[in-house]
Protein backbone atom coordinates (compact mmCIF):
# COMPACT_ATOMS: atom_id res chain seq x y z
CA UNK A 1 0.00 0.00 0.00
CA UNK A 2 1.26 3.64 -0.94
CA UNK A 3 2.83 5.65 1.92
CA UNK A 4 1.02 9.09 2.92
CA UNK A 5 3.78 10.55 1.31
CA UNK A 6 3.61 8.68 -2.17
CA UNK A 7 -0.26 9.69 -1.97
CA UNK A 8 0.90 13.18 -2.04
CA UNK A 9 3.78 12.62 -4.74
CA UNK A 10 0.99 11.26 -6.78
CA UNK A 11 -1.78 14.23 -6.42
CA UNK A 12 -3.98 11.59 -4.59
CA UNK A 13 -3.92 13.92 -1.03
CA UNK A 14 -3.56 17.33 -0.88
CA UNK A 15 -0.37 19.47 0.87
CA UNK A 16 1.13 22.76 0.76
CA UNK A 17 4.20 22.24 -1.36
CA UNK A 18 7.04 24.54 -0.92
CA UNK A 19 9.39 23.25 -3.50
CA UNK A 20 9.72 20.36 -6.11
CA UNK A 21 12.48 18.53 -8.71
CA UNK A 22 12.38 14.98 -11.11
CA UNK A 23 13.35 13.33 -7.47
CA UNK A 24 12.06 15.31 -4.69
CA UNK A 25 9.38 17.19 -3.02
CA UNK A 26 9.15 19.70 -0.19
CA UNK A 27 5.94 20.50 1.65
CA UNK A 28 4.43 21.66 5.53
CA UNK A 29 4.26 19.38 7.70
CA UNK A 30 0.06 19.59 8.66
CA UNK A 31 1.05 18.63 12.36
CA UNK A 32 4.08 21.21 12.78
CA UNK A 33 5.57 21.93 15.53
CA UNK A 34 6.01 25.39 14.91
CA UNK A 35 5.32 27.36 12.20
CA UNK A 36 6.55 26.43 8.64
CA UNK A 37 8.21 23.15 9.62
CA UNK A 38 8.50 21.24 6.61
CA UNK A 39 8.94 17.83 5.25
CA UNK A 40 11.75 17.07 2.56
CA UNK A 41 11.32 13.57 1.10
CA UNK A 42 12.44 11.70 -1.89
CA UNK A 43 9.67 10.73 -4.83
CA UNK A 44 11.03 7.07 -4.47
CA UNK A 45 9.07 5.52 -1.79
CA UNK A 46 12.40 4.51 0.65
CA UNK A 47 11.26 3.41 4.06
CA UNK A 48 14.76 4.20 5.67
CA UNK A 49 16.39 7.39 4.88
CA UNK A 50 20.17 5.26 4.70
CA UNK A 51 18.57 2.45 2.63
CA UNK A 52 19.14 5.19 0.12
CA UNK A 53 22.04 5.20 -2.52
CA UNK A 54 25.04 7.74 -1.46
CA UNK A 55 24.10 9.80 -4.41
CA UNK A 56 20.25 9.49 -3.54
CA UNK A 57 21.03 10.27 -0.02
CA UNK A 58 23.43 13.39 -1.42
CA UNK A 59 20.75 14.69 -3.45
CA UNK A 60 17.89 14.61 -1.30
CA UNK A 61 20.07 16.37 1.40
CA UNK A 62 21.42 19.37 -1.14
CA UNK A 63 17.52 19.50 -2.27
CA UNK A 64 16.59 20.12 1.39
CA UNK A 65 19.65 22.55 1.82
CA UNK A 66 18.05 24.65 -0.84
CA UNK A 67 14.82 24.70 1.02
CA UNK A 68 15.86 25.17 3.93
CA UNK A 69 17.93 28.69 2.81
CA UNK A 70 14.37 29.53 1.62
CA UNK A 71 13.08 29.01 4.72
CA UNK A 72 15.57 30.66 6.41
CA UNK A 73 14.80 33.42 4.61
CA UNK A 74 10.48 33.68 4.26
CA UNK A 75 10.19 33.23 8.22
CA UNK A 76 11.68 34.86 11.39
CA UNK A 77 14.22 32.28 12.87
CA UNK A 78 17.73 31.68 14.61
CA UNK A 79 18.31 28.61 12.37
CA UNK A 80 16.73 26.05 10.72
CA UNK A 81 16.90 23.06 12.74
CA UNK A 82 17.34 19.19 10.72
CA UNK A 83 15.92 16.14 12.19
CA UNK A 84 15.53 12.47 11.10
CA UNK A 85 13.01 10.47 13.04
CA UNK A 86 11.64 7.74 10.71
CA UNK A 87 9.08 6.10 12.98
CA UNK A 88 6.04 7.69 11.84
CA UNK A 89 5.95 7.61 8.16
CA UNK A 90 7.33 4.38 6.39
CA UNK A 91 8.61 6.84 4.04
CA UNK A 92 12.12 8.08 4.24
CA UNK A 93 11.91 11.98 5.13
CA UNK A 94 13.94 14.92 6.58
CA UNK A 95 12.02 17.54 8.51
CA UNK A 96 13.44 20.85 8.24
CA UNK A 97 12.03 23.40 11.41
CA UNK A 98 12.24 26.97 11.93
CA UNK A 99 13.71 27.41 15.35
CA UNK A 100 14.59 29.98 18.14
CA UNK A 101 15.85 27.71 20.68
CA UNK A 102 16.65 24.11 21.00
CA UNK A 103 13.01 23.26 22.63
CA UNK A 104 11.66 24.34 19.03
CA UNK A 105 12.84 21.03 18.09
CA UNK A 106 11.27 18.76 20.75
CA UNK A 107 9.17 16.15 19.30
CA UNK A 108 7.68 15.55 22.68
CA UNK A 109 6.01 19.15 22.22
CA UNK A 110 2.81 19.55 22.02
CA UNK A 111 1.80 19.69 18.22
CA UNK A 112 0.11 23.32 17.09
CA UNK A 113 -2.24 23.95 14.52
CA UNK A 114 -2.19 26.68 11.86
CA UNK A 115 -5.59 27.94 9.67
CA UNK A 116 -5.48 26.93 5.78
CA UNK A 117 -5.05 30.56 5.28
CA UNK A 118 -1.86 30.67 7.38
CA UNK A 119 -0.55 27.35 5.59
CA UNK A 120 -1.05 28.54 1.95
CA UNK A 121 0.75 32.11 3.03
CA UNK A 122 3.94 30.05 4.44
CA UNK A 123 4.26 28.17 2.01
CA UNK A 124 3.53 30.65 -0.80
CA UNK A 125 6.53 32.72 0.78
CA UNK A 126 8.92 30.09 1.40
CA UNK A 127 8.70 28.37 -2.17
CA UNK A 128 9.03 32.26 -3.90
CA UNK A 129 12.56 32.47 -1.75
CA UNK A 130 14.07 29.23 -2.72
CA UNK A 131 17.10 29.48 -4.75
CA UNK A 132 16.92 28.77 -8.33
CA UNK A 133 13.48 28.31 -7.86
CA UNK A 134 11.01 26.36 -6.47
CA UNK A 135 9.75 24.03 -9.18
CA UNK A 136 6.14 24.80 -8.31
CA UNK A 137 4.08 26.64 -11.02
CA UNK A 138 4.41 30.03 -10.16
CA UNK A 139 1.33 31.69 -7.93
CA UNK A 140 -0.52 34.86 -9.30
CA UNK A 141 0.45 37.16 -6.78
CA UNK A 142 2.22 35.46 -4.95
CA UNK A 143 2.27 36.28 -0.70
CA UNK A 144 5.15 36.86 1.52
CA UNK A 145 5.51 37.20 5.01
CA UNK A 146 7.46 40.72 5.17
CA UNK A 147 4.64 42.63 5.46
CA UNK A 148 6.68 45.90 5.54
CA UNK A 149 5.85 48.41 3.29
CA UNK A 150 7.58 48.78 -0.25
CA UNK A 151 7.78 52.41 0.06
CA UNK A 152 11.28 53.95 0.26
CA UNK A 153 10.34 56.90 1.64
CA UNK A 154 8.57 54.96 4.60
CA UNK A 155 10.59 57.00 7.39
CA UNK A 156 8.12 55.36 10.38
CA UNK A 157 8.92 52.15 8.66
CA UNK A 158 12.53 52.55 8.66
CA UNK A 159 13.19 54.03 12.36
CA UNK A 160 10.99 50.95 13.37
CA UNK A 161 13.22 48.47 11.27
CA UNK A 162 16.59 50.10 13.56
CA UNK A 163 14.91 50.03 16.90
CA UNK A 164 13.43 46.56 16.59
CA UNK A 165 17.03 44.77 15.00
CA UNK A 166 18.01 41.77 17.09
CA UNK A 167 15.35 42.06 19.65
CA UNK A 168 13.48 39.17 20.84
CA UNK A 169 10.38 39.01 22.56
CA UNK A 170 10.65 36.29 25.50
CA UNK A 171 7.66 33.86 26.64
CA UNK A 172 8.32 30.21 26.53
CA UNK A 173 10.14 30.74 23.40
CA UNK A 174 12.04 33.45 21.82
CA UNK A 175 10.86 35.33 18.60
CA UNK A 176 12.39 38.11 17.01
CA UNK A 177 10.60 41.49 16.71
CA UNK A 178 9.48 42.49 13.15
CA UNK A 179 9.33 45.92 11.92
CA UNK A 180 5.78 46.12 10.05
CA UNK A 181 3.88 49.26 8.39
CA UNK A 182 0.32 48.96 6.49
CA UNK A 183 -1.97 50.93 4.28
CA UNK A 184 -5.21 50.73 6.60
CA UNK A 185 -8.72 52.34 6.10
CA UNK A 186 -9.82 55.60 7.69
CA UNK A 187 -10.83 55.76 10.92
CA UNK A 188 -11.24 52.87 13.96
CA UNK A 189 -10.99 49.31 12.62
CA UNK A 190 -13.23 46.76 14.02
CA UNK A 191 -11.67 43.51 14.18
CA UNK A 192 -13.11 42.22 10.70
CA UNK A 193 -11.13 44.93 9.05
CA UNK A 194 -8.57 44.74 11.46
CA UNK A 195 -8.01 41.02 10.46
CA UNK A 196 -8.10 42.09 6.81
CA UNK A 197 -5.23 44.47 7.00
CA UNK A 198 -2.85 41.79 8.86
CA UNK A 199 -3.96 39.39 6.56
CA UNK A 200 -4.72 36.62 9.44
CA UNK A 201 -7.77 34.49 9.15
CA UNK A 202 -10.92 35.98 9.51
CA UNK A 203 -12.64 34.02 12.34
CA UNK A 204 -9.28 34.49 14.67
CA UNK A 205 -9.44 35.31 18.22
CA UNK A 206 -8.25 38.89 18.92
CA UNK A 207 -7.52 40.39 22.45
CA UNK A 208 -6.26 43.44 22.89
CA UNK A 209 -3.44 44.72 25.82
CA UNK A 210 -1.66 48.05 26.97
CA UNK A 211 1.58 48.72 25.32
CA UNK A 212 3.55 49.18 28.68
CA UNK A 213 1.89 46.52 29.97
CA UNK A 214 3.08 44.04 27.19
CA UNK A 215 6.57 44.66 27.09
CA UNK A 216 6.89 45.57 31.10
CA UNK A 217 8.73 42.38 31.77
CA UNK A 218 11.12 43.53 28.65
CA UNK A 219 11.63 46.99 29.69
CA UNK A 220 12.50 46.48 33.26
CA UNK A 221 16.23 46.28 34.37
CA UNK A 222 15.82 42.82 36.02
CA UNK A 223 13.25 41.88 33.78
CA UNK A 224 13.16 38.74 30.91
CA UNK A 225 16.25 39.99 28.67
CA UNK A 226 18.70 39.50 32.16
CA UNK A 227 20.18 42.51 30.36
CA UNK A 228 20.25 46.39 31.20
CA UNK A 229 21.12 47.32 27.58
CA UNK A 230 18.54 44.98 26.08
CA UNK A 231 15.87 46.60 28.79
CA UNK A 232 16.88 50.18 27.46
CA UNK A 233 16.25 49.06 24.22
CA UNK A 234 13.02 48.27 24.62
CA UNK A 235 12.19 51.49 26.46
CA UNK A 236 13.17 53.09 23.16
CA UNK A 237 10.92 51.56 21.03
CA UNK A 238 8.11 51.57 23.76
CA UNK A 239 8.86 55.69 24.23
CA UNK A 240 9.14 56.06 20.07
CA UNK A 241 5.52 53.97 19.80
CA UNK A 242 3.94 55.95 22.45
CA UNK A 243 5.35 59.39 21.08
CA UNK A 244 5.54 59.07 16.87
CA UNK A 245 2.30 57.14 16.95
CA UNK A 246 -1.39 57.28 17.54
CA UNK A 247 -3.35 54.76 19.34
CA UNK A 248 -1.14 52.82 19.72
CA UNK A 249 -2.02 48.98 21.03
CA UNK A 250 -0.98 45.94 21.32
CA UNK A 251 -3.33 42.96 19.39
CA UNK A 252 -3.29 39.41 20.20
CA UNK A 253 -4.44 37.22 17.47
CA UNK A 254 -5.22 33.36 17.20
CA UNK A 255 -5.07 31.28 20.17
CA UNK A 256 -2.47 29.23 22.23
CA UNK A 257 -0.08 27.71 21.90
CA UNK A 258 1.06 30.52 19.54
CA UNK A 259 -0.17 33.59 19.09
CA UNK A 260 0.53 36.38 16.75
CA UNK A 261 1.02 39.93 18.91
CA UNK A 262 1.49 43.20 16.89
CA UNK A 263 1.99 46.37 18.79
CA UNK A 264 0.61 48.82 15.99
CA UNK A 265 -0.74 52.51 15.91
CA UNK A 266 -1.27 55.13 13.51
CA UNK A 267 1.92 57.53 12.16
CA UNK A 268 1.62 60.82 10.30
CA UNK A 269 0.72 59.58 7.26
CA UNK A 270 -2.37 57.42 8.48
CA UNK A 271 -0.37 53.56 7.83
CA UNK A 272 -0.63 51.60 10.66
CA UNK A 273 2.59 50.87 11.76
CA UNK A 274 4.70 49.03 14.62
CA UNK A 275 5.63 45.81 15.37
CA UNK A 276 4.80 42.16 15.30
CA UNK A 277 6.02 39.10 16.65
CA UNK A 278 5.30 35.10 17.99
CA UNK A 279 3.95 34.40 21.09
CA UNK A 280 4.13 30.87 22.82
CA UNK A 281 1.68 29.75 25.93
CA UNK A 282 1.11 26.65 27.31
Amino acid sequence: MPSIFSRIVSGELPAYKVAEDADHLAFLDITPLVEGHTLVIPKKEIDYIFDLSPQALAALHVFAQRVAKGMAAAVPCKRIGVAVIGLEVPHAHIHLIPMNKVADMNFANPKITVPAARMQELATAIAAQVEGGSGLPTAPAAATLVTAASDPNDATLAQLQKLTAGLNFISEADAPLEAVSYAAPVGDLGNTQLLKVLGEPADAQVQTKELTVFLSNHTADNGVTGDVKLANRFKALQMYLKQELDGVQVYRIGTAPQLHAYALGRDVAGRLAGFKTVLTES
